[in-house]
């Protein structure tokens, strides 16, 4: 059994995604990141740098105690190991993916999550920052189109590369940053063919009883603001 500490934001999606895909038994275990959960001492214990998701898998291969992991990217590598699926097969394979699955953890994460910040959150409107970002999810996006074009999947075989990113991109396209996938057909396509999959459908279906209301005390939380 696999302890799920989430929110519904895309990288906990990442996370409910791939155990859905790998058919892994979990729980899933809410954290208010809009009311300050994230921050407490028994979160902090699993997830040092206060940040969802993160994951405790109570059965891990060889046995012995618990393995605690932080990180969506670190998390998906580690479930798709314990696995040994949506890894590719060889090392070109998993060459690949793990690159990929690199992009999507220090380019789309962190531009998307800035563009939509600057965009929506911010307590003034820079325009400077909204269209630095907003060019810059834009540019991620063609390079996605680009390496689309003449495959089905980012990385050869469907794999946590594709996971990685999908939740990102189905969360810019719904959201306020002007962004249609219109514009890039091959990562349409593809963002059709993971809409498609059950496993798919179900891991985006994981929620929480309570939702975040941007309040001020939420923006305390998620942006440390005094």
């Amino acid at each position: 059994m696999i302890d799920l500490y989430f929110w519904g934001t895309p990288n906990g999606q990442k996370v409910s995604i791939a155990l859905e895909e790998l058919a892994l038994p979990y729980v899933v275990h809410a954290v208010n990141i809009g009311r300050g959960d994230q921050f407490t001492p028994e979160f902090l214990a699993i997830a040092p740098n206060n940040r969802i998701p993160a994951i405790v898998d109570r059965d891990p291969e060889g046995g012995g105690p618990p393995i605690s992991i932080f990180e969506s990217g670190a998390i998906l590598l580690y479930l798709a190991e314990k696995t040994g699926k949506l890894l590719g097969q060889g090392l070109r394979e998993r060459t690949e993916i793990v690159q990929w699955l690199m992009w999507q953890m220090g380019g789309i994460g962190p531009m998307f999550g800035q563009a939509n910040h600057f965009a929506v959150y911010a307590p003034e409107r820079i325009p400077y920052a909204i269209d630095r970002y907003t060019r810059e999810a834009k540019r991620l996006l063609t390079v996605l189109d680009k390496r689309l074009a003449d495959r089905e999947y980012v990385a050869g075989p469907y794999s946590i590369a594709d996971i990685a990113i999908y939740p990102w991109v189905r969360s810019a396209v719904q959201g306020k940053l002007s962004l249609s996938l219109a514009d890039y057909p091959h990562a349409n396509a593809w963002s059709s063919r993971l809409e498609g999959r059950p496993a798919v459908t179900k891991g985006l279906a994981i929620h929480t009883d309570a939702k975040t209301e941007m309040d001020e005390e939420a923006r305390k939380h998620l942006f440390q603001r005094s």
